[in-house]
């Protein structure tokens, strides 16, 4: 969530990232909400401090003999006021923080502002973008199934045969390796993490549709490996001279992807069920617009790689997640569909998260603790990053080329 003082010292500046972003939000009733906070907060303590200071009178009037029947009844009254005052703080607090946790984290100043993805502003492109005449369905043939897997599980699933196995793991072992020569932490967190851990990384009433919930149980499946490593550290003060500390998250990922609509439904670039490995970050604030930098050369360098094509964009104000303060997208060219398509989503999120999970820093002991910055990024989501290699380096004879450094993961060259 955004730092209260900001709603107290600079309300036109919420409102200005409100109308970049095109989100409704009442921003009125959390001024007036947050206002009612800090009165029944002053009226608790006020209450509180009386009631300690009766009954300390009267303890000494016992003590000295003298009656206390007055002060008792006055303790009495007070004590029934603050009864009421709690509940009324309570009440008002439950109401602060759900407005206070659903507004959109602040832009970056170097976003740019449009409403859609017609306001992307691109930064740059690698790798020659030649059509060819099949998409990656086409080109998989035989081992990729669609159909059985529909029969078996529903829409938007899939079985990968043979040389596809040894691709998506091929592709999870080389991201691995690639995050450990930058000195990334490898980390396989838990698939599945409670709401309170979940709300920490998100913003949960605008993810219903689309994360799984377990029946009858306060657990959550995953939609990215970025949500249990953000929740990992929660309520806990880190020593600054570690940070930043930098984890590659494998796991799969679940996702209802409920409204996706395009041609990105056909094939396995938009599915419920897949492998990822993410990058995610804690640092300091003052280091953490260069490490979103680096995070993004590691991801361009990862596909420069594996000879993928791809052009690199900032997200506008209106495209960009809520969560985020601003976002690079690298978006990977599809030979088959003679498109970019998204593979890489590499953001900063500043102290968003962390003021909900209760992260935070100090370099000394006696230092006041500070809110850390988080960042995150994908390296790669296997099955978009397989259509982009099957689509790029198929062959006029419909076997693949599997780039280099896959090679002797998979002990093949062609598919």
């Amino acid at each position: 969530m955004i730092d209260p003082r900001i709603i107290r010292e600079r309300p036109d500046d919420i409102r200005h990232m409100l109308q970049c972003r095109a989100v409704d939000y009442d921003l009125d009733a959390l001024v007036l909400c947050e206002q009612e906070r800090r009165r029944h907060m002053a009226d608790t303590d006020r209450l509180r401090q009386e009631r300690n200071d009766c009954g300390r009178t009267i303890s000494a009037s016992k003590k000295s003999g003298e009656d206390a029947g007055l002060l008792i009844k006055h303790m009495k009254v007070v004590s029934a006021r603050l009864q009421v005052q709690e509940i009324a703080q309570a009440a008002n607090e439950e109401k602060y923080q759900k407005l206070i946790r659903s507004i959109p984290n602040m832009i970056h100043d170097t976003v740019p502002v449009g409403p859609d993805d017609t306001a992307n502003a691109e930064t740059g492109r690698w790798g020659p973008t030649d059509s060819k005449p099949g998409n990656h369905i086409s080109v998989a043939g035989d081992l990729l199934d669609m159909e059985r897997a529909s029969k078996v599980a529903g829409s938007r699933f899939y079985y990968l045969k043979d040389g596809l196995v040894r691709l998506n793991y091929a592709l999870l072992s080389y991201a691995l390796d690639h995050l450990s020569k930058y000195g990334y932490v490898l980390v396989q967190p838990p698939y599945m993490i409670n709401r309170q851990s979940m709300e920490g990384a998100i913003i949960a009433e605008d993810f219903e549709d689309v994360i799984y919930k377990i029946q009858d149980k306060d657990l959550y499946m995953i939609g990215t490996s970025e949500h249990a490593m953000a929740a990992m550290h929660s309520d806990e003060i880190i020593d600054g001279k570690t940070l930043p500390l930098r984890y590659a998250g494998v796991s799969p990922c679940f996702r209802k992807e409920a409204g996706a609509h395009g041609t990105d439904q056909k094939g396995i670039f938009r599915v419920h069920q897949f492998e990822k490995v993410e990058q995610f970050v804690y640092t300091k604030p003052e280091q953490s617009w260069a490490e979103h930098q680096r995070m993004l050369c590691i991801s361009e360098q990862f596909y420069k790689s594996l000879e993928i094509p791809y052009r690199t964009v900032i997200l506008s104000s209106g495209d960009m997640g809520k969560v985020a303060s601003k976002t690079y997208d690298i978006e990977a060219w599809m030979a088959g569909q003679s498109a970019y398509r998204e593979v890489v989503s590499c953001s900063n999120c500043t102290d968003y998260q962390a003021r909900r999970l209760m992260i935070r820093y100090r370099d000394r002991t006696n230092d006041k603790p500070q809110y850390l910055h988080t960042l995150n990024s994908t390296l790669v989501a296997t099955t978009r990053t397989m259509v982009a290699i099957m689509e790029n380096h198929q062959r006029a004879d419909g076997h693949i080329d599997i780039p280099k450094p896959l090679q002797s993961y998979m002990n093949l060259k062609v598919i």
